[in-house]
Protein backbone atom coordinates (compact mmCIF):
# COMPACT_ATOMS: atom_id res chain seq x y z
CA UNK A 1 0.00 0.00 0.00
CA UNK A 2 3.00 2.49 0.57
CA UNK A 3 3.37 2.79 -3.28
CA UNK A 4 -0.03 4.33 -3.72
CA UNK A 5 -0.27 7.82 -4.63
CA UNK A 6 -3.00 7.52 -2.03
CA UNK A 7 -1.81 9.23 1.41
CA UNK A 8 -3.92 8.52 4.56
CA UNK A 9 -7.44 9.03 5.01
CA UNK A 10 -6.76 12.25 7.36
CA UNK A 11 -4.57 13.80 4.73
CA UNK A 12 -6.45 13.42 1.87
CA UNK A 13 -9.55 14.85 3.66
CA UNK A 14 -7.54 17.83 4.69
CA UNK A 15 -5.91 17.75 1.31
CA UNK A 16 -9.38 17.78 -0.53
CA UNK A 17 -10.65 20.41 2.12
CA UNK A 18 -7.85 22.69 0.72
CA UNK A 19 -8.73 22.00 -2.88
CA UNK A 20 -12.30 24.02 -1.26
CA UNK A 21 -10.02 26.87 0.12
CA UNK A 22 -8.39 27.01 -3.34
CA UNK A 23 -11.61 27.48 -5.05
CA UNK A 24 -13.00 30.15 -2.98
CA UNK A 25 -9.53 32.13 -3.56
CA UNK A 26 -10.52 32.26 -7.00
CA UNK A 27 -12.44 35.16 -5.76
CA UNK A 28 -9.75 37.16 -4.10
CA UNK A 29 -8.55 40.25 -6.04
CA UNK A 30 -5.24 38.57 -7.32
CA UNK A 31 -7.52 37.22 -9.26
CA UNK A 32 -9.72 39.80 -10.03
CA UNK A 33 -8.68 41.49 -13.39
CA UNK A 34 -10.24 43.28 -16.07
CA UNK A 35 -11.38 40.73 -18.91
CA UNK A 36 -9.34 42.51 -21.78
CA UNK A 37 -9.76 40.25 -24.92
CA UNK A 38 -12.54 42.50 -26.60
CA UNK A 39 -12.60 41.56 -30.52
CA UNK A 40 -11.18 44.50 -32.80
CA UNK A 41 -14.85 44.80 -34.83
CA UNK A 42 -16.66 45.51 -32.01
CA UNK A 43 -14.09 47.58 -30.42
CA UNK A 44 -13.84 49.76 -33.62
CA UNK A 45 -18.09 49.79 -33.42
CA UNK A 46 -17.79 51.49 -30.02
CA UNK A 47 -18.54 49.92 -26.43
CA UNK A 48 -21.69 47.74 -27.26
CA UNK A 49 -21.81 47.60 -23.25
CA UNK A 50 -23.34 51.23 -23.05
CA UNK A 51 -26.43 49.79 -25.25
CA UNK A 52 -28.99 48.55 -22.41
CA UNK A 53 -29.51 44.69 -22.23
CA UNK A 54 -32.92 44.64 -22.39
CA UNK A 55 -34.41 41.23 -20.90
CA UNK A 56 -34.77 42.04 -17.34
CA UNK A 57 -35.90 45.34 -17.17
CA UNK A 58 -38.80 44.33 -20.40
CA UNK A 59 -39.96 41.69 -17.90
CA UNK A 60 -40.01 43.80 -14.63
CA UNK A 61 -42.11 46.17 -16.39
CA UNK A 62 -44.25 42.98 -16.96
CA UNK A 63 -44.32 42.51 -13.51
CA UNK A 64 -42.14 39.38 -13.38
CA UNK A 65 -39.86 39.53 -10.47
CA UNK A 66 -36.47 39.27 -11.13
CA UNK A 67 -34.20 39.35 -8.55
CA UNK A 68 -32.72 35.99 -8.09
CA UNK A 69 -32.18 36.60 -12.43
CA UNK A 70 -30.16 39.62 -11.72
CA UNK A 71 -28.17 38.16 -9.03
CA UNK A 72 -27.03 35.36 -11.17
CA UNK A 73 -26.19 37.72 -14.43
CA UNK A 74 -24.28 39.67 -11.88
CA UNK A 75 -22.09 36.54 -10.38
CA UNK A 76 -21.61 35.22 -14.54
CA UNK A 77 -20.27 39.14 -14.90
CA UNK A 78 -17.82 39.22 -12.41
CA UNK A 79 -16.86 35.46 -13.21
CA UNK A 80 -16.16 36.88 -17.04
CA UNK A 81 -14.41 39.94 -15.28
CA UNK A 82 -11.39 37.99 -13.89
CA UNK A 83 -10.64 36.57 -17.34
CA UNK A 84 -7.63 37.75 -18.74
CA UNK A 85 -6.87 38.52 -22.13
CA UNK A 86 -3.89 35.43 -21.67
CA UNK A 87 -6.61 33.53 -19.16
CA UNK A 88 -8.97 33.65 -21.96
CA UNK A 89 -6.62 31.57 -24.61
CA UNK A 90 -5.53 28.78 -22.34
CA UNK A 91 -6.81 25.45 -22.03
CA UNK A 92 -9.66 25.10 -19.44
CA UNK A 93 -7.33 22.59 -17.23
CA UNK A 94 -5.53 25.01 -16.18
CA UNK A 95 -7.64 28.16 -16.51
CA UNK A 96 -7.12 30.27 -12.87
CA UNK A 97 -9.01 33.78 -14.08
CA UNK A 98 -12.26 32.45 -13.37
CA UNK A 99 -13.73 29.72 -12.04
CA UNK A 100 -15.60 27.83 -15.30
CA UNK A 101 -17.90 25.64 -13.32
CA UNK A 102 -19.61 28.75 -11.15
CA UNK A 103 -19.82 30.43 -14.67
CA UNK A 104 -21.46 27.49 -16.12
CA UNK A 105 -23.77 27.01 -12.78
CA UNK A 106 -24.71 30.95 -12.49
CA UNK A 107 -25.82 30.52 -16.46
CA UNK A 108 -27.86 27.84 -15.28
CA UNK A 109 -29.07 29.78 -11.93
CA UNK A 110 -30.07 32.72 -14.00
CA UNK A 111 -32.46 30.27 -16.73
CA UNK A 112 -33.82 28.46 -14.08
CA UNK A 113 -34.99 31.71 -12.17
CA UNK A 114 -36.58 32.79 -15.34
CA UNK A 115 -38.59 29.63 -16.25
CA UNK A 116 -39.66 28.53 -13.02
CA UNK A 117 -40.49 31.69 -11.01
CA UNK A 118 -38.58 30.05 -8.31
CA UNK A 119 -38.47 32.16 -4.82
CA UNK A 120 -35.20 30.30 -4.05
CA UNK A 121 -32.01 30.46 -5.88
CA UNK A 122 -30.56 27.27 -7.58
CA UNK A 123 -27.93 26.50 -5.07
CA UNK A 124 -24.85 26.57 -6.96
CA UNK A 125 -22.82 25.90 -3.93
CA UNK A 126 -24.34 22.54 -3.68
CA UNK A 127 -23.09 21.41 -7.32
CA UNK A 128 -20.11 22.96 -6.28
CA UNK A 129 -19.81 20.11 -3.72
CA UNK A 130 -20.78 17.84 -6.09
CA UNK A 131 -18.02 18.60 -8.03
CA UNK A 132 -15.46 18.19 -5.58
CA UNK A 133 -16.94 14.76 -4.59
CA UNK A 134 -16.18 13.44 -7.59
CA UNK A 135 -12.75 13.39 -7.26
CA UNK A 136 -12.83 12.41 -3.63
CA UNK A 137 -14.87 9.61 -4.52
CA UNK A 138 -11.83 8.99 -7.70
CA UNK A 139 -8.67 8.78 -5.19
CA UNK A 140 -10.75 6.30 -2.50
CA UNK A 141 -11.72 3.72 -5.36
CA UNK A 142 -9.16 4.47 -8.65
CA UNK A 143 -6.28 6.14 -7.58
CA UNK A 144 -3.52 3.98 -9.45
CA UNK A 145 0.03 3.46 -7.52
CA UNK A 146 2.40 6.58 -7.53
CA UNK A 147 4.63 4.72 -10.35
CA UNK A 148 1.97 4.08 -12.90
CA UNK A 149 2.25 6.56 -16.58
CA UNK A 150 -0.11 8.75 -17.26
CA UNK A 151 -1.79 6.88 -19.84
CA UNK A 152 -2.57 4.43 -16.62
CA UNK A 153 -4.17 7.19 -14.79
CA UNK A 154 -6.22 8.77 -17.33
CA UNK A 155 -7.51 5.36 -18.55
CA UNK A 156 -8.47 4.87 -14.33
CA UNK A 157 -10.18 8.49 -14.81
CA UNK A 158 -11.93 7.46 -17.90
CA UNK A 159 -12.80 4.31 -16.72
CA UNK A 160 -14.20 6.32 -13.11
CA UNK A 161 -16.28 8.83 -15.37
CA UNK A 162 -17.44 7.25 -17.77
CA UNK A 163 -17.89 3.55 -16.61
CA UNK A 164 -18.47 3.61 -12.45
CA UNK A 165 -20.65 6.85 -12.72
CA UNK A 166 -21.87 5.69 -15.68
CA UNK A 167 -22.02 10.16 -17.02
CA UNK A 168 -22.90 9.82 -21.21
CA UNK A 169 -23.54 12.29 -24.06
CA UNK A 170 -26.86 13.50 -24.88
CA UNK A 171 -28.45 14.65 -28.20
CA UNK A 172 -28.72 18.30 -26.84
CA UNK A 173 -31.86 18.96 -29.10
CA UNK A 174 -33.62 15.86 -28.10
CA UNK A 175 -33.39 16.98 -24.16
CA UNK A 176 -32.16 20.41 -23.17
CA UNK A 177 -31.05 19.17 -19.47
CA UNK A 178 -27.81 18.11 -21.09
CA UNK A 179 -27.64 21.81 -21.67
CA UNK A 180 -26.90 22.79 -17.88
CA UNK A 181 -24.38 21.97 -15.58
CA UNK A 182 -26.46 21.41 -12.61
CA UNK A 183 -28.44 19.12 -14.73
CA UNK A 184 -25.62 17.37 -16.15
CA UNK A 185 -24.40 16.73 -12.68
CA UNK A 186 -27.89 15.20 -11.47
CA UNK A 187 -28.97 13.33 -14.93
CA UNK A 188 -24.95 11.84 -15.66
CA UNK A 189 -25.83 12.59 -18.99
CA UNK A 190 -25.04 15.96 -21.32
CA UNK A 191 -23.45 17.83 -23.95
CA UNK A 192 -19.62 17.34 -24.91
CA UNK A 193 -18.93 20.58 -23.73
CA UNK A 194 -20.10 20.14 -20.57
CA UNK A 195 -18.64 16.85 -20.07
CA UNK A 196 -15.31 18.32 -20.89
CA UNK A 197 -16.12 21.16 -17.87
CA UNK A 198 -16.75 18.43 -15.49
CA UNK A 199 -13.92 16.28 -16.54
CA UNK A 200 -10.81 19.46 -16.38
CA UNK A 201 -12.62 20.10 -13.06
CA UNK A 202 -11.80 16.76 -11.81
CA UNK A 203 -7.92 17.24 -12.83
CA UNK A 204 -7.64 20.54 -11.64
CA UNK A 205 -8.65 19.59 -8.12
CA UNK A 206 -6.84 16.49 -8.18
CA UNK A 207 -3.44 18.92 -9.51
CA UNK A 208 -4.33 21.30 -6.51
CA UNK A 209 -4.35 18.14 -4.40
CA UNK A 210 -1.19 16.60 -5.81
CA UNK A 211 -2.42 13.64 -6.86
CA UNK A 212 -1.50 14.89 -10.28
CA UNK A 213 2.16 15.38 -11.31
CA UNK A 214 2.24 15.80 -15.21
CA UNK A 215 0.08 18.61 -17.44
CA UNK A 216 -3.05 17.00 -18.89
CA UNK A 217 -5.05 18.41 -22.15
CA UNK A 218 -8.58 17.41 -22.81
CA UNK A 219 -9.85 16.68 -26.31
CA UNK A 220 -12.93 17.46 -26.89
CA UNK A 221 -14.62 16.13 -29.69
CA UNK A 222 -16.35 17.80 -32.19
CA UNK A 223 -18.75 15.26 -33.46
CA UNK A 224 -21.89 14.07 -31.75
CA UNK A 225 -21.20 10.30 -30.33
CA UNK A 226 -17.28 10.60 -29.28
CA UNK A 227 -16.26 11.53 -25.56
CA UNK A 228 -13.84 14.01 -23.90
CA UNK A 229 -10.75 12.49 -22.63
CA UNK A 230 -7.60 13.83 -21.16
CA UNK A 231 -4.12 12.59 -22.46
CA UNK A 232 -0.38 13.97 -21.74
CA UNK A 233 0.25 17.30 -22.86
CA UNK A 234 3.44 16.16 -24.20
CA UNK A 235 2.11 13.80 -26.48
CA UNK A 236 0.09 17.20 -28.46
CA UNK A 237 -0.37 16.77 -32.15
CA UNK A 238 -1.29 20.04 -34.17
CA UNK A 239 -4.03 18.18 -35.86
CA UNK A 240 -5.54 17.80 -32.12
CA UNK A 241 -6.08 21.77 -32.26
CA UNK A 242 -9.53 21.97 -33.17
CA UNK A 243 -10.51 20.13 -30.14
CA UNK A 244 -8.97 22.02 -27.52
CA UNK A 245 -11.01 24.08 -25.52
CA UNK A 246 -10.11 27.46 -24.37
CA UNK A 247 -11.72 29.17 -21.20
CA UNK A 248 -13.28 31.60 -23.20
CA UNK A 249 -14.54 28.86 -26.11
CA UNK A 250 -15.80 26.78 -23.63
CA UNK A 251 -18.18 29.74 -22.18
CA UNK A 252 -19.09 30.56 -25.63
CA UNK A 253 -19.91 26.93 -26.63
CA UNK A 254 -22.23 26.66 -23.71
CA UNK A 255 -24.20 30.19 -24.66
CA UNK A 256 -23.93 29.04 -28.34
CA UNK A 257 -25.51 25.54 -27.41
CA UNK A 258 -28.22 27.23 -25.64
CA UNK A 259 -29.12 29.68 -28.09
CA UNK A 260 -29.45 27.62 -30.75
CA UNK A 261 -31.59 25.04 -28.38
CA UNK A 262 -34.11 27.67 -27.57
CA UNK A 263 -34.06 30.07 -30.57
CA UNK A 264 -37.81 30.57 -31.27
CA UNK A 265 -37.51 30.12 -34.87
CA UNK A 266 -36.75 26.47 -35.04
CA UNK A 267 -37.54 25.64 -38.70
CA UNK A 268 -36.45 27.39 -41.83
CA UNK A 269 -32.57 27.88 -43.03
CA UNK A 270 -30.91 25.01 -41.87
CA UNK A 271 -28.10 26.79 -39.96
CA UNK A 272 -28.52 30.45 -39.90
CA UNK A 273 -31.07 31.04 -37.34
CA UNK A 274 -30.68 35.02 -38.28
CA UNK A 275 -32.37 33.92 -41.28
CA UNK A 276 -35.17 31.79 -39.89
CA UNK A 277 -35.96 34.96 -37.13
CA UNK A 278 -35.59 37.55 -40.22
CA UNK A 279 -37.92 35.37 -42.40
CA UNK A 280 -40.93 34.84 -40.05
CA UNK A 281 -40.60 38.93 -39.02
CA UNK A 282 -41.95 39.90 -42.54
CA UNK A 283 -44.07 36.10 -43.47
CA UNK A 284 -47.42 37.77 -42.77
CA UNK A 285 -46.58 40.88 -45.82
CA UNK A 286 -44.34 38.93 -48.03
CA UNK A 287 -40.75 37.64 -47.28
CA UNK A 288 -38.29 40.00 -45.84
CA UNK A 289 -36.19 37.37 -47.86
CA UNK A 290 -35.68 37.46 -51.19
CA UNK A 291 -33.43 36.72 -54.33
CA UNK A 292 -32.77 33.12 -53.11
CA UNK A 293 -31.93 30.41 -55.60
CA UNK A 294 -34.57 27.71 -56.29
CA UNK A 295 -32.43 25.37 -54.55
CA UNK A 296 -32.50 27.36 -51.34
CA UNK A 297 -36.29 28.61 -51.71
CA UNK A 298 -38.43 27.83 -48.72
CA UNK A 299 -41.08 25.50 -48.93
CA UNK A 300 -44.62 25.14 -47.50
CA UNK A 301 -43.05 23.51 -44.25
CA UNK A 302 -40.85 26.40 -43.49
CA UNK A 303 -43.33 28.70 -44.45
CA UNK A 304 -46.00 27.41 -42.25
CA UNK A 305 -43.39 27.11 -39.29
CA UNK A 306 -42.55 30.54 -39.83
CA UNK A 307 -45.95 31.30 -39.83
CA UNK A 308 -47.12 29.62 -36.58
CA UNK A 309 -43.92 30.96 -34.83
CA UNK A 310 -44.91 34.68 -35.43
CA UNK A 311 -48.54 33.55 -34.32
CA UNK A 312 -47.43 32.35 -30.96
CA UNK A 313 -45.27 34.83 -30.23
CA UNK A 314 -48.27 37.42 -31.88
CA UNK A 315 -50.46 35.82 -28.47
CA UNK A 316 -47.33 36.14 -26.00
CA UNK A 317 -46.69 32.43 -25.84
CA UNK A 318 -43.15 32.80 -25.71
CA UNK A 319 -42.16 29.56 -24.60
CA UNK A 320 -43.24 26.01 -26.21
CA UNK A 321 -41.87 22.26 -26.15
CA UNK A 322 -39.85 21.87 -29.05
CA UNK A 323 -40.54 25.20 -30.33
CA UNK A 324 -38.45 27.57 -28.58
CA UNK A 325 -37.90 29.73 -25.76
CA UNK A 326 -37.88 34.03 -26.18
CA UNK A 327 -36.32 34.26 -22.11
CA UNK A 328 -33.79 31.57 -22.80
CA UNK A 329 -33.30 32.77 -25.80
CA UNK A 330 -32.49 36.42 -24.71
CA UNK A 331 -30.57 34.99 -22.14
CA UNK A 332 -28.14 33.36 -23.91
CA UNK A 333 -27.99 36.16 -26.53
CA UNK A 334 -27.45 38.78 -23.94
CA UNK A 335 -24.39 36.67 -22.26
CA UNK A 336 -22.72 36.30 -25.16
CA UNK A 337 -22.73 40.35 -25.53
CA UNK A 338 -21.21 40.42 -22.30
CA UNK A 339 -18.26 38.06 -23.90
CA UNK A 340 -17.46 40.42 -26.38
CA UNK A 341 -17.57 37.49 -28.73
CA UNK A 342 -18.15 38.30 -32.47
CA UNK A 343 -20.87 40.82 -34.15
CA UNK A 344 -23.39 38.31 -35.60
CA UNK A 345 -24.52 37.62 -31.73
CA UNK A 346 -25.48 41.59 -31.82
CA UNK A 347 -27.53 40.82 -35.11
CA UNK A 348 -29.12 37.72 -33.71
CA UNK A 349 -29.95 39.97 -30.43
CA UNK A 350 -31.19 42.82 -32.42
CA UNK A 351 -33.75 40.17 -34.27
CA UNK A 352 -35.17 38.90 -31.10
CA UNK A 353 -35.79 42.69 -29.83
CA UNK A 354 -37.71 42.91 -32.62
CA UNK A 355 -40.08 39.80 -32.32
CA UNK A 356 -40.22 41.12 -28.42
CA UNK A 357 -41.42 44.83 -29.96
CA UNK A 358 -38.59 46.32 -28.50
CA UNK A 359 -38.21 48.80 -31.69
CA UNK A 360 -35.52 51.33 -31.08
CA UNK A 361 -32.93 49.02 -29.32
CA UNK A 362 -33.22 46.29 -32.55
CA UNK A 363 -32.26 49.56 -34.07
CA UNK A 364 -29.51 50.87 -31.92
CA UNK A 365 -27.98 47.10 -31.80
CA UNK A 366 -28.25 46.34 -36.13
CA UNK A 367 -26.39 50.05 -35.94
CA UNK A 368 -24.19 48.47 -33.73
CA UNK A 369 -23.72 45.19 -35.67
CA UNK A 370 -23.03 46.97 -39.38
CA UNK A 371 -20.65 49.62 -38.05
CA UNK A 372 -18.88 46.03 -36.23
CA UNK A 373 -18.95 44.80 -40.11
CA UNK A 374 -17.58 47.77 -41.93
CA UNK A 375 -14.18 47.44 -39.54
CA UNK A 376 -14.34 43.35 -39.88
CA UNK A 377 -11.67 42.78 -42.35
CA UNK A 378 -13.15 39.37 -43.40
CA UNK A 379 -15.39 37.30 -46.23
CA UNK A 380 -19.52 38.85 -45.73
CA UNK A 381 -22.21 36.85 -46.91
CA UNK A 382 -23.71 39.10 -49.43
CA UNK A 383 -27.01 37.63 -48.78
CA UNK A 384 -27.39 38.32 -44.78
CA UNK A 385 -26.14 41.78 -45.50
CA UNK A 386 -29.10 42.20 -47.68
CA UNK A 387 -31.42 40.68 -44.92
CA UNK A 388 -30.34 42.85 -42.03
CA UNK A 389 -30.50 46.29 -44.51
CA UNK A 390 -34.03 45.59 -45.02
CA UNK A 391 -34.81 44.61 -41.44
CA UNK A 392 -33.04 47.90 -40.31
CA UNK A 393 -34.88 49.43 -43.04
CA UNK A 394 -38.61 48.16 -41.77
CA UNK A 395 -37.87 48.78 -37.91
CA UNK A 396 -36.62 52.69 -39.42
CA UNK A 397 -40.25 52.62 -40.73
CA UNK A 398 -42.32 51.39 -37.74
CA UNK A 399 -40.29 53.96 -35.24
CA UNK A 400 -41.16 56.42 -38.20
CA UNK A 401 -45.08 55.89 -37.76
CA UNK A 402 -47.15 57.82 -35.38
CA UNK A 403 -49.23 55.66 -34.15
CA UNK A 404 -46.68 52.79 -32.45
CA UNK A 405 -46.83 53.14 -28.37
CA UNK A 406 -44.25 51.17 -27.03
CA UNK A 407 -45.46 50.46 -23.79
CA UNK A 408 -48.38 48.66 -24.90
CA UNK A 409 -46.29 46.20 -26.87
CA UNK A 410 -43.93 45.55 -24.10
CA UNK A 411 -46.70 44.86 -21.93
CA UNK A 412 -48.79 42.40 -23.93
CA UNK A 413 -46.07 40.48 -24.83
CA UNK A 414 -44.94 38.78 -21.52
CA UNK A 415 -48.29 39.23 -19.69
CA UNK A 416 -49.78 37.07 -21.71
CA UNK A 417 -50.70 33.73 -19.55
CA UNK A 418 -48.12 30.80 -19.89
CA UNK A 419 -48.34 27.48 -22.08
CA UNK A 420 -48.60 25.56 -19.19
Amino acid sequence: MSSLRAPSASLSTLKFSNSKIFRKNLSFPFFCVNYASKSPELAAAGDQNSLRLILHDSLESAGIDTKLARSAREQFRQQVGRLTEIDAETCITICRGADLARTALHIAAEDDSLISHSSVPLPVEAFVERLDDLSTEFCSLFLPPSEAPPEVFLGKLDRFFYVHKGFRRTEMMSDTRALYLHSVLTCRSGSGVLLSLIYSEMLKTLRVCGFLDFDVEIYNPCDYFSFPTGYQKQKFKFSDQPHILSSKLLLVEILRNLKQAFWPFQYGHRSNLFLRAAYAANHPFGPIISGESSSNSYGGFEMASAKAAQHRLGRGVWTCAHFGDMRRALAACERLIILDTEPKDLRDYAVLLYHCGQYEDCSDYLKLYQNAQISAAQIRDVFEEDTVKKLAARVNLILAEKGWNKQTIHQSFWNSSEPW
